[in-house]
This record gives C-alpha cells, sequence and structure tokens, in this order.
C-alpha cells in the first residue's frame, strides 16, 4: 500500500533541496515529535548512494538506524530510494511562486496501522518545512 504526505514550504526549491539533502540540516528535523532527536545524518547523494540517519528517543529509551540506497536522483525535483526492508519512497519538489511542495509517497510496512505511519511521517515532514523556512 502506498501512504502520501505532502507539505509546502515557503521557499524556493534550491533551499528546499538543501535543507532536506544536507546532513547538517536532517539532523534538525528529522523526528517527529519533541521527545525524539537524529543525532546523526550521512547522505551519500547520488544513485547507489547511501542514506543514514539516526533517530532515537531522547530518554535514551529507544532509537534505530534508518537506511535506504538511492535509486534516483534528479537535483531540486525528485529523490527515489529503496529502504533495507525493500520498500521504496519517492520525494518531489515543485516549486512555484517561490514556494515548494514537497510529498513523499512510500510504501508502508506490515507492523504498525497505516494511519499511524502517515502521521510519523506528516509530522517528521512539518518538522522539516519549520526547518526549511528559517533558512
Amino acid at each position: 500500500m502506498k501512504v502520501t504526505v505532502t507539505v509546502t514550504v515557503n521557499t524556493n526549491a534550491k533551499k528546499a533541496w538543501e535543507a532536506y539533502t544536507l546532513p547538517q540540516h536532517i539532523t534538525k528535523w528529522n523526528f517527529a515529535s519533541d521527545d525524539w532527536q537524529c543525532p546523526s545524518a550521512e547522505n551519500d547523494l547520488r544513485v547507489g548512494g547511501k542514506y543514514k540517519a539516526r533517530m532515537e528517543a531522547k530518554d535514551g529509551s529507544f532509537g534505530f538506524d534508518f537506511e535506504a540506497i538511492y535509486d534516483e536522483i534528479i537535483p531540486q525535483q525528485k529523490i527515489t530510494y529503496t529502504m533495507g526492508d525493500g520498500r521504496k519512497a519517492t520525494t518531489t519538489f515543485v516549486e512555484q511562486n517561490n514556494n515548494t511542495t514537497v510529498t513523499t509517497v512510500f510504501d508502508a510496512e506490515t507492523e504498525n496501522p497505516v494511519d499511524m505511519q502517515q502521521q510519523g511521517w506528516q509530522m517528521i515532514l512539518n518538522n522539516y518545512a519549520k526547518h526549511a523556512q528559517t533558512l
């Protein structure tokens, strides 16, 4: 099942792309709630390159590494990757009037309810938008 999340960022596609792809920015927004954090991120942004981000509860009670391999990169327009469990995700960047709509479509996993997954990914994307607009 495919799930879609989207947000419009009040910035151009170049800044939106940088906020989404540069590790020093990823660590500032890649978590769903304020009691979580992303202490580290690595991003080899090329086809066949690896993305890795550490996501963990601030109290240390739980954490995991999110990893993916890039399948397609079109700078400032599109990123497609395959996650470690074989699921795919595509994120697009569409600029209009100095605003950029960022949309991610991802394959749902089977362990958690789809609406919970959509909410979590949307909350992360909302954090991304808040950060991107500060650049």
